[in-house]
């Protein structure tokens, strides 16, 4: 995560919002008259919000979090053999 002040934002849109996308980063605008703002990726908000989904819904979750049990022991076992 990086801070970065709303004038080099303006300054440097383009190789931050490079930075962003291609580095997964987000980037922290901080405001002198107002709130700090973030700027991050479209697929990092789609997974954060896809996150936030399914830890609502505890029955989601628990299926989730069984899923990768059964996975990691499907590994174990193949890296075994």
């Amino acid at each position: 995560m990086i801070a970065t002040s709303a004038s080099r934002v303006r300054q440097n849109f383009k190789e931050i919002c490079d930075m962003v996308t291609n580095d997964f980063e987000t980037v922290i605008v901080t405001r002198e008259r107002g709130e700090n703002v973030v700027l991050m990726s479209e697929a990092k908000n789609n997974n954060l919000m896809e996150n936030l989904f399914v830890r609502q819904d505890p029955e989601a979750y628990k299926q989730l979090i069984e899923s990768i049990h059964q996975l990691q022991k499907a590994a174990e076992m193949v890296s075994v053999r």
